[in-house]
């Protein structure tokens, strides 16, 4: 696995203007935020070693480096998910050549359906906490020793200070913002109203079939993270309504712009040391 990082890294070196600061990854329905990217390179998934394929509706499966908001960023449109039939090492493999090329902030995006009743379809919500209901752990498997922990606490996986930075840029530009706890499972099928009231009862504010996997190899690898979820529905056990992936993407469409406008503002903010 290693080897396989490190020839990846290198491809991408090769052909990096500068080394990255951040990295950010998109999901469904939120391109917009790689768009405005001052690219200096553009690249398709299936051209770079070892990496992937997305095979998702709403991710567009590239990859963008140049410069955003005055930072140098490595962005991916579009990720990886253990429900399309990669294992947990293929899914977070972007994140851990990332590392390799030096990044230090892991940004996340992508749309989540909402569990806390006061959430509403269009909200935005700061990951505060996770909780891993995968089934799988990325950690699981051989020991890579070095200075990857084997048993890496998981207390602080999302920092205060990002946090607050997120909190209070949105409060500078008059966005509401909700903060809660992202439960992530493995999908494909959406959740039952049972289901709906058990993720609530645990503590859970939204629940999706990603990010949770990836920043539990950011911790790993010693990276900062932040992440903010899209609120396409609002799971009601009661009166549950159905929904499809073409609703969510058009939600998550709408609010890519604001959102855009919210990591710009958090990205610009970023300490550098």
């Amino acid at each position: 696995m290693l080897e396989k990082i490190r020839e990846t890294a290198d491809f991408l070196r090769s052909k990096l203007v500068r080394p990255p600061l951040v990295g950010m990854i998109t999901g469904t329905g939120l391109g917009e935020i790689t768009e405005r990217i001052m690219a200096d390179l553009r690249i398709p998934y299936r051209e770079i070693p070892n990496f992937p394929h997305s095979t998702v509706e709403g991710h567009k499966g590239v990859l963008a480096a140049g410069t955003f908001a005055g930072r140098s960023i490595m962005a991916m449109e579009g990720r990886f998910h253990l429900y399309e039939g990669y294992s947990p090492y293929e899914v977070t493999f972007p994140v851990r050549v990332m590392a390799e090329l030096g990044v230090r902030y892991l940004l996340m995006s992508s749309a989540a359906g909402g569990l806390n009743p006061h959430f509403l379809t269009g909200d935005l919500m700061i990951i505060t906490d996770h909780i891993n209901l995968k089934g799988v752990n990325p950690l699981q498997g051989p020991d890579l020793g070095g200075s990857f922990p084997r048993f890496p606490d998981m207390s602080r996986v999302y920092p205060s200070d990002l946090v607050g930075l997120a909190r209070k840029t949105a409060v500078q530009m008059g966005v509401l913002i909700r903060e809660g706890v992202y439960v992530g499972v493995l999908g494909p099928s959406l959740e039952t109203p049972a289901e709906t009231r058990f993720l609530r009862m645990i503590g859970a504010d939204a629940v999706g079939m990603s990010t949770v996997s990836q920043a539990i190899v950011g911790v790993h690898c010693g990276l900062k993270i932040l992440g903010i979820v899209v609120i396409t529905n609002v799971n009601r056990p009661d009166c549950m309504e159905e929904i499809s992936m073409e609703d969510v993407i058009a939600v998550a469409r709408k609010a890519s712009s604001v959102l855009s406008d919210l990591w710009k503002g958090i990205i610009g903010n970023l300490p550098e040391d």
